[in-house]
């Protein structure tokens, strides 16, 4: 698990088929073979260690869910490790599993912040609710507007200075990560309607349905 607040930014050396080799340093300490790193927001397993780098193996399905494949040696990347027991909880649940991918379609200064408006598609915009919680290629931030198509987040400089955001123009793609709670409330209620096909005509959220889900 890890927390959307990205430790540090580090560079693809190389990609090979099925293997991403990644210049890094902070995240590297206490790190050992077999470790989850968050890469742009996609948890990956760390295969093996160097002194100033690390190579994680990378999955067909990876690569086609997000934007790992269009990395090019010498890109920036969001780096995280997963959440230690006794870490500080700074953003939200990230589980480093992609939904989808975005495109920046607008960016705006907004006093000393920046807004970046993001298209994607409705199946992603429908488990985003304003002032909730979304990671952007591994980044914890708040939700300021969502539409059908779209949604919109406000970034702080402090976050555009620690991550690759601010190397984001008009056309780049993103990895996107909706709030996993919003995700198991929605499968829920998906469940409910697959049990019960005539539980869309009657309330699905009662007390009967809470306590058989384990509430």
């Amino acid at each position: 698990m890890f927390t959307g607040i990205i430790e540090e930014t580090g560079k693809l050396l190389r990609a090979e088929p099925g293997k991403l080799h990644i210049q890094a340093k902070k995240v590297l300490e206490g790190t050992k073979i077999g470790d989850s790193i968050a890469v742009n927001g996609v948890c990956l397993t760390v295969t093996a260690l160097g002194s100033w780098d690390f190579t994680a193996d990378v999955m067909p399905e990876t690569l086609k869910r997000s934007s790992l494949g269009a990395l090019k040696s010498g890109s920036g990347v969001n780096l995280e490790r997963a959440m230690a027991a006794d870490g500080r909880f700074g953003g939200h649940i990230v589980s480093g599993h992609i939904d989808g991918t975005g495109t920046v379609e607008d960016i705006t200064k907004d006093g000393n912040a920046i807004r970046y408006k993001i298209r994607t598609l409705p199946e992603i915009t429908r488990g985003i609710v304003e002032k909730g919680s979304i990671a952007i290629d591994g980044i914890s931030l708040t939700v300021t507007m969502v539409q059908k198509e779209r949604f919109e987040v406000s970034v702080i400089p402090h976050t555009l200075k620690e991550t690759i955001l601010g190397e984001k123009r008009k056309g780049s793609v993103v990895n996107l990560e909706n709030d996993i709670i919003g995700k198991y409330v929605e499968r829920l209620l998906t469940m409910e309607r697959e049990i019960q096909p005539d539980a869309a005509q009657k309330p699905t959220l009662t007390k009967e349905f809470l306590l058989r889900a384990g509430f």
